[in-house]
């Protein structure tokens, strides 16, 4: 019987060997063995005797060979193997029939429109057949996607705090999970886990009494070992961070381009400028007068980037790995990469005084910056210099340096007068000019906060940026008018209801905004300017951010409404970015440039491609995000009962929101901590209001708090209101009265 039950799983396993049936139960047993009548009793009695035993399992009215999977498995896909598979494990597994078997994912050649991909984290239903000759630690199973679930049971990361007699417990790192307290991790369930760890664990089925329990699935690292903080937000948001072995070899295989199918641009003498701990360099300019007089005044413009596509082709382990990864991360204390150093800090940045590949383009602009025309070139380039955005115009300031001072009039000077005509473009046009500057950390040698400033925003920053939008115009317009398909950079206009909301908003401040009309970024920075050097500015700016869609990539252009643009398409940035690798290839493609370009299914796969990329670009902007919010709250966790200055900057039912200004740090403040008075929320105003005293404490108001908890392993501060609010305002108050009379 279980030699029955054995030989039909492996049979499975051989070549066109026939279906394996869902299960194998007990109608299936008595129809091979041809029992019937009466020894249809003896049989159930022999199974149900097998299976106490441990001889066999019954699983969903079916048996199984004990230790061996069943035809149809739910199974967790947790990593990839060295050739890129993804490896899944049973959901529910018996230790005690040894470890659990690993499972190679094998995915369709082709899948069926708007079907989802597996991944890392999912929990899906397979179809498992055995795999003939497998011996440990290979996969013992092959399976296939017969349905994609939402995982049971969510991975949670925490600190494990080590019971002397054995277990522990797991504080999350996550807001929400450590506010609903600790988990309790039972003897035999802590696996490698040492005290102080950080692991990743998922919550079991717990009763009403006691705290939830936990299992540790994965020991991640020491907490206190340094780069712990952004290890959490890498292993919270399963950001790839460990290249495939193969990948590794790819790019150390890799060799120098040569100048073969290249035109030769290394006289032309670029600079490339970036920030001053840039580690690669995927950008150069150039600029000079046009010599044509059929454009007095104008500009002749260079900009090469990178050619990543000559060493990342498609379909290979390093492009796989690439665009799993969507774009380089950046931590305070790391960078986890798109690409492995041996290409993007090697074979193509573009270091000074080298020769390195690049794709060229050549741009003409008249005296008032408007685009004239433009062309792609494949070419060798030598960067001239590497320069840093403050060296660069401190030089145009009067300041040169030893470097500098040779290119000041060849090269820096020319390059600041273009970037004076594409600012007339610029303004012409009226892109969203929102004044919201970003904070920067300094850590010291253990990994802390030495101190977060704000970057200075100089010339020499918009002068690249100015040139990075008008090439990325360029190739999305070179791609359009070949008919090539691309991903583009795309950013819808405001929904209705945000900009109804908006309005609203605008109302209790003075400045007016007609609902229900569609307007265009030069409206918002109409209103940005009425309230420039008011005390309305910092708020007003907020929450013209907050009315805004998010910018994602897309095969369907819709344009970009923030940069006020019909057509947009990342082509500069192809060492971090996989959507400019992608550009880059479609540019190669349309122009004839090289055999490297799109891959022939371009077409039908850059839709899935572009979702892809959106999502680890979201994916990777939370993981920042959360770390610097860890890293300050440890910063800030010794200043207990320190008072700080702030803003407003959320208000919900629940209670304030507060940035501090001279660090950035958010925090909260629960209503319940406003005061005696009963608080309730007016949408309208974004403001908590007293029912009783009409104290409002708005979105954008200054206040001083203080602080009274900090939680680093969830970058959550909490604080108490010092000093702050304001009377009500007349339509407040109006409602206050009547919350009052309630």
């Amino acid at each position: 019987m279980i030699a029955f039950i054995a030989r039909e799983r492996e049979a499975a396993a051989e070549p066109g060997a026939r279906k394996l049936p869902a299960r194998i139960g007990k109608r299936e047993i008595a129809r091979a063995f041809d029992v019937k009548g009466a020894d249809r009793v003896a049989l159930k009695a022999m199974l149900k005797k097998l299976e106490q035993e441990g001889a066999v399992e019954r699983r969903r009215k079916g048996f199984n060979r004990a230790g061996a999977l069943p035809a149809s498995v739910l199974a967790d896909i947790f990593s990839r193997d060295r050739d890129g598979d993804l490896l899944a494990a049973p959901c529910d597994w018996d230790e005690a029939n040894g470890p659990s078997p690993k499972i190679v994912v094998a995915l369709p050649r082709r899948r069926r429109p708007n079907e989802p991909a597996p991944a890392v984290g999912d929990r899906a239903l397979l179809r498992v057949e055995p795999i003939h000759g497998a011996e440990p630690p290979e996969p013992a199973y092959s399976g296939r996607v017969v349905k994609l679930l939402e995982r049971a049971r969510a991975q949670i990361l925490g600190v494990f705090r080590a019971s002397p007699r054995g277990g522990g417990r797991v504080a999350p790192i996550d807001k929400k999970a450590l506010a609903k307290g600790e988990l309790m991790v039972a003897p035999g369930d802590e696996g490698e886990a040492q005290d102080g760890d950080l692991v990743a664990c998922e919550s079991l089925r717990s009763g009403r009494l006691g705290l939830p329990q936990a299992k540790v699935r994965e020991r991640v690292g020491a907490y206190d070992s340094e780069k712990a903080v952004s290890l959490i937000a890498i292993h919270a948001h399963k950001i790839p961070h460990v290249f495939p072995p193969q990948a590794l070899a790819e790019a150390q295989r890799a060799q120098a381009a040569t100048m073969e199918g290249r035109e030769d641009w290394r006289d032309v003498p670029f600079v490339t400028i970036d920030p001053a701990d840039a580690k690669d360099h995927d950008d150069a300019v150039f600029a000079a007068p046009d010599e044509d007089a059929a454009n007095p005044g104008g500009f002749e413009l260079r900009v090469a980037i990178a050619d990543v596509a000559a060493y990342v082709r498609p379909g290979t382990p390093l492009d796989r790995a690439a665009m799993e990864r969507g774009n380089s991360v950046y931590f305070p204390d790391r960078v986890v990469p798109m690409l492995p150093e041996r290409i993007s800090n090697d074979l193509c940045s573009l270091r000074p005084l080298e020769d390195r590949p690049a794709l060229g383009l050549r741009m003409a602009i008249a005296a008032d910056g408007r685009k004239l025309s433009h062309s792609f070139h494949r070419v060798m380039i030598r960067s001239a210099a590497k320069l840093a955005y403050p060296q660069a115009q401190a030089a145009i300031d009067g300041a040169p340096d030893e470097m500098t001072a040779p290119l000041l009039e060849p090269v820096l000077k020319p390059l600041y007068a273009a970037y004076a005509a594409l600012r007339k473009a610029r303004e012409a046009r009226g892109p969203l000019d929102l004044d919201l500057p970003e904070r920067k950390l300094v850590l010291d040698e253990a990994g802390a906060v030495a101190r977060v400033f704000i970057p200075e925003r100089l010339d020499a920053h918009r002068l690249i940026e100015e040139f990075m939008i008008l090439a990325n115009v360029a190739a999305a317009e070179t791609l359009e008018a070949r008919r090539q398909p691309l991903v583009y950079r795309v950013h819808d206009e405001p929904s209705l209801e945000k900009l109804n909301n908006l309005a609203e908003f605008l109302a209790t401040i003075g400045v007016k905004l007609a609902k229900g009309q569609v307007l265009k970024p030069q409206q918002f920075n109409g209103i940005l300017r009425q309230v420039k050097d008011t005390e309305h500015e910092h708020v007003v700016n907020e929450v013209v951010l907050r009315s805004q869609a998010q910018a994602e990539y897309a095969v369907e252009n819709y344009g970009h409404f923030g940069l006020n643009l019909r057509r947009y398409a990342h082509f500069t940035s192809p060492i971090r970015r996989y959507a400019d690798l992608i550009v880059h290839r479609a540019l190669i493609s349309a122009l004839g440039l090289g055999p490297d370009g799109l891959p022939a299914d371009a077409r039908q796969t850059l839709p899935e491609t572009a979702a892809s990329i959106s999502a680890a670009e979201r994916r990777a902007m939370a993981a920042e995000r959360e770390t610097i919010e860890r890293l300050i709250a440890a910063h800030l966790s010794d200043k207990i009962g320190a008072s700080f200055e702030g803003r407003i900057s959320g208000v919900t039912r629940a209670g304030l929101f507060i940035r501090l200004a001279d660090t950035g740090a958010d925090g909260f403040i629960p209503a319940s901590m406003l005061g005696e008075d009963y608080f309730r929320h007016d949408e309208k105003l974004r403001a908590l209001v007293g029912a009783r005293s009409g104290r409002t404490h708005r979105l954008g108001d200054v206040v001083t708090v203080r602080l009274v908890e900090a939680a680093p392993l969830a970058g959550a501060l909490r604080f108490e209101l010092v000093e702050g609010g304001s009377p009500r305002p007349r339509e407040a108050a109006r409602r206050g009265k009547k919350a009052a009379r309630r």
